[in-house]
């Protein structure tokens, strides 16, 4: 009898070490830094964005799958996807979440209004409703934009080209960054006289028909920071080609796909800047609203080999 009680005794014993154990690794487990990464689409540029920041992030010491955790998602450029996702992630409770690109931020803001939220490749957080002012932020989100004066692009538009007269400006309606650049370059174009013509396009599928008839009407074609055109890039690049007419993009990426040259940034390097605002929450425990938004640390002057060829440029002359 003595020996069943004491067989009983150690058997409680066990079982609550065993508890013990488990809830000590469930407290480990939910005091390990989790960061969620909500992506808008599948395109080069963001691609690299999100590379450089778990880059960056790996390169500090903190790498996913041993001492952080990193859940991304792709909303694959789905209104419903980045609904769904971003509610998800605001229920995981992160340490911090990063957006890429402006509709995956606002999505983020919107589900949750307490984990730190980064944000990376967007053009202007104020009119996105993220910031109200870049140097405090006070909405519990910050982070670094892609953006690069208009007017810089288009000088050097006119630099490689200046016997353009008509200037296309190719866009997608439905996306604030786009909408924003596309105004400003509007506007300077009326200031410097020079005719232009713009034309939408709503999906990958309306880019090369939308590319070919714009084309025929202008002698040179600007695109800014969008998500639609830069994942067409390639199709835009053939058009160009064929027309014989050059397009000058706002980013680096699009340049490498189908563009003749642009002043830009380069989105890996962007998303090492962010993940460097990351590192600042996680390691510093700075507070959003004391990381003022940052600018693009490096502009850099990117041709295209192939087509500066075709187009008569000799890169060296300009750089």
């Amino acid at each position: 009898m003595k020996k069943k009680h004491l067989l009983m005794a150690l058997s409680l014993v066990a079982m609550l070490a065993l508890f013990t154990g488990c809830t000590k690794k469930k407290a480990a487990d939910d005091g390990k830094i989790k960061i969620g990464i909500l992506q808008l689409i599948d395109q080069s540029a963001l691609d690299e964005a999100r590379k450089g920041f778990v880059s960056e992030l790996k390169a500090a010491g903190y790498e996913d799958a041993k001492n952080i955790t990193i859940d991304y998602v792709n909303a694959e450029g789905d209104q419903s996807n980045l609904k769904t996702m971003s509610e998800r992630l605001a229920r995981d409770k992160n340490t911090l979440n990063l957006a890429i690109a402006t509709p995956a931020a606002q999505a983020m803001i919107t589900a949750d209004q307490k984990t730190p939220l980064l944000f990376t490749a967007i053009t202007d957080p104020v009119n996105a409703g993220l910031v109200s002012n870049l140097n405090k932020p006070n909405k519990n989100a910050t982070g670094v934009t892609d953006s690069v004066p208009v007017a810089s692009q288009l000088d050097l538009l006119q630099e490689l080209f200046p016997k353009a007269k008509t200037i296309g400006l190719l866009y997608n309606a439905a996306e604030p960054n786009s909408v924003v650049q596309i105004k400003q370059a509007e506007k300077i174009l009326k200031k410097k006289g020079i005719a232009y013509k713009a034309s939408t396009v709503a999906t990958t599928n309306d880019v090369e028909q939308a590319t070919a008839s714009l084309a025929k009407q202008v002698d040179a074609i600007y695109i800014p920071a969008d998500n639609v055109l830069t994942a067409a890039m390639a199709t835009v690049g053939k058009v160009s080609e064929k027309a014989k007419v050059p397009v000058i993009p706002a980013t680096i990426p699009m340049v490498e796909l189908g563009g003749v040259a642009t002043r830009g940034i380069d989105y890996n390097l962007l998303g090492r800047q962010t993940a460097k605002m990351a590192i600042k929450i996680i390691k510093d425990k700075k507070a959003v609203k004391d990381l003022p938004v940052e600018k693009p640390a490096e502009v850099k002057l990117s041709f295209n080999d192939k087509l500066a060829k075709l187009f008569k440029i000799d890169p060296s002359e300009f750089k």
